[in-house]
């Protein structure tokens, strides 16, 4: 029996894992390659075949979008299953997409039921889903309620015992001083808003650097969990610019030193290598820094 073979793009090595480790903790005979960016995408694409394509959009040297046009412009790659992994779900870039001729989307940040529920969609529609369930083990279809961290750790999650609900979770220590105890979140600008897997938060920035965010947010009836996948949606200047900057959780603790404290206090590492991200977060660090949005990170 063939093989089913899966390229996976993205610029974020984090991402990259966490999707190849989802795949073949469910699917462990799926034949795997990966790529950083569109260009290198290209050129496995011309000398390999595959079954599926998941592709990030924002990317140095090719993006996503430039990909998929060249991957249906190919003869023998016109009916290619190509899923968008992209933290874009605006309107008019779904629109732009499908025009292009992607197959599916899948949203940043995902669990692994939401990834794996598109892959297994996408290979029925050319008769692979078959080979693929064939190489899963038993257990495939009752483990879809693992989270990312699952994901991440390639299913070794489920050995460790969860944390108690209300419990925060220990963290390093705080690069700027806890405000005052509020019932709101700081109105004003320095806020954003952190996309999560089990819903979405708005946050206060209160520090930032291009490799981290310090970010706080009110505490919900689920607490965001270390290592969890996540997009900040951060906006700042007059013409309301917007980046979505892919991430995940490196650290989360209390703001007040107290159990039932209403705030949390969130690390998030950015893992973008996109070089427009990366000029954006340096100009937002500039003047959210002068207009004393936040404080710079370390």
């Amino acid at each position: 029996m063939s093989k089913v073979s899966v390229l996976v793009v993205d610029d974020a090595p984090f991402i990259r894992d966490l999707v190849k480790k989802c795949l073949r903790n469910y699917f462990p005979g799926v034949v795997i390659e990966d790529a950083v960016n569109g260009r290198k995408a290209q050129t496995l694409l011309s000398r390999e075949t595959f079954d599926l394509v998941l592709c990030d959009w924002e990317m140095p040297e090719m993006s996503g979008l430039e990909l998929l046009t060249w991957c249906r412009q190919q003869e023998s790659m016109k009916t290619l299953p190509f899923i968008m992994v992209t933290s874009r779900g605006d309107k008019e870039n779904v629109v732009q997409a499908i025009q292009a001729g992607v197959s599916d989307f899948v949203g940043k940040p995902f669990t692994n039921e939401q990834l794996l529920t598109k892959v297994k969609k996408a290979l029925t529609k050319v008769g692979k889903l078959d080979t693929l369930l064939a190489s899963a083990p038993t257990r495939a279809t009752s483990a879809f309620a693992n989270d990312s961290l699952s994901a991440l750790t390639g299913g070794r999650a489920e050995t460790v015992k969860p944390a108690a609900p209300a419990a925060p979770v220990a963290a390093a220590k705080p690069l700027v001083s806890a405000p005052k105890p509020a019932t709101a979140a700081p109105a004003g600008r320095g806020q954003g808003q952190l996309r999560l897997p089990s819903g979405v938060q708005p946050c206060v920035i209160k520090a930032l650097s291009l490799k981290e965010a310090l970010l706080v947010v009110r505490r919900g009836e689920t607490l965001p969990q270390v290592l969890e996948g996540a997009v900040l949606d951060l906006e700042q200047g007059e013409n309301a610019e917007i980046a979505r900057l892919n991430g995940y959780l490196h650290a989360i603790a209390a703001l007040e030193p107290k159990p039932d404290s209403d705030w949390l206090q969130l690390t998030f590492k950015f893992v973008d290598q996109d070089a427009q991200k990366l000029d954006y977060l340096s100009r937002l660090i500039a003047r959210g820094s002068a207009q004393k949005h936040f404080v710079p990170g370390a």
